[in-house]
């Protein structure tokens, strides 16, 4: 098995491109969420990801419906700073869903409410709204990763 980053209707290609090198790095899943904010064969998009798009496992959705709807038996995990609880603070088992919203927005509001007990954050302070996102990526999938003792990495 293997974790897994959801990017829910990202917008900046540099971003999705440097969270597919740390998914190839990791032998991590990335499922793409429609609509994106960029071209796929966008040049920012493969300078980010340099010439490791061969070694990504990426999967391309509609929605984020239909990534639920495809892994039903999924642990999701929902990166917002609306969260009370710190990314540290849950257990995280290989196989499991990081799932993180648009670069502007974050996660739509039905997507948070519906899964309270699921939501997750990373403690900062108050001089800005968040971090970037491929940075925030790489912290909580390194933490699940850390947890569950670096499998098939060297």
């Amino acid at each position: 098995m293997a974790f897994h980053i959801v990017l829910v209707e990202p917008e900046i290609p540099a971003n999705t491109g440097n969270i597919s090198r740390t998914c190839a790095a990791t032998g991590t899943w990335l499922h793409l969420v429609r609509p994106l904010g960029f071209n796929t064969d966008d040049r920012t998009l493969k300078r980010a990801g340099l010439d490791y798009w061969h070694a990504v496992k990426l999967e391309y959705h509609d929605s984020f419906q239909e990534v639920k709807d495809k892994y039903k038996d999924g642990r999701f995990f929902f990166a917002t700073t609306k969260a009370s609880k710190v990314y540290t603070d849950l257990t995280f088992q290989d196989g499991d869903f990081l799932v993180f919203g648009k670069e502007t927005k974050g996660l739509a509001p039905e997507i948070l409410a519906e899964h309270p007990d699921s939501l997750m954050r990373l403690p900062m302070t108050d001089a800005v709204r968040s971090l970037n996102l491929s940075n925030a990526a790489a912290i909580v999938l390194f933490e699940a990763l850390r947890q569950t003792g670096f499998p098939e990495l060297s």
